[in-house]
């Protein structure tokens, strides 16, 4: 048991990694070619992926063994993340980059109003089939 406490508190001291050791997870020129809309998408999955392995590594967290767990199984990736997120909004910045809404809009519909849609005495198919007269 004192080996894991110490294998936790030595894989713990990971956590506050520089950046330049973080660099050594993710390659510098990955989104030099990336245009404004790439990175925008790339640093949205980062931030998610970030986000949930936080989480997973909270979870981890609350079990016997589970800081050991979360370094062992997670920190990696996290790391790997983080760099990435880094180097990803460097670019950003670098390319003068401004966030654009992801949610597309939508083009009005015409209501049609009374006089107008179908023409007189026609019926749509699913009505006539409804009264079966097709």
């Amino acid at each position: 048991m004192p080996v894991l406490v110490g294998l936790g508190f030595g894989l713990g001291g990971c956590a506050g990694m520089s950046d330049m050791a973080m660099s050594a997870f993710a390659d510098p020129a990955k989104y030099d070619m990336f245009d404004c809309k790439q990175l925008q998408d790339a640093r949205q999955g980062l931030a998610v992926r970030a986000a949930e392995l936080q989480g997973l590594m909270a979870k981890a967290d609350t079990g016997v063994a589970g800081p050991i767990v979360a370094e062992v199984a997670y920190r990696n990736d996290y790391i790997s993340t983080r760099a990435s997120s880094k180097l990803a909004d460097e670019a950003w910045q670098r390319n003068n980059c401004v966030a654009v809404s992801n949610t597309p809009v939508a083009a009005p519909v015409p209501i049609a109003g009374p006089g107008q849609g179908q023409g007189k005495g026609t019926r749509s198919r699913s009505a006539k089939r409804m009264s079966g007269g097709e």
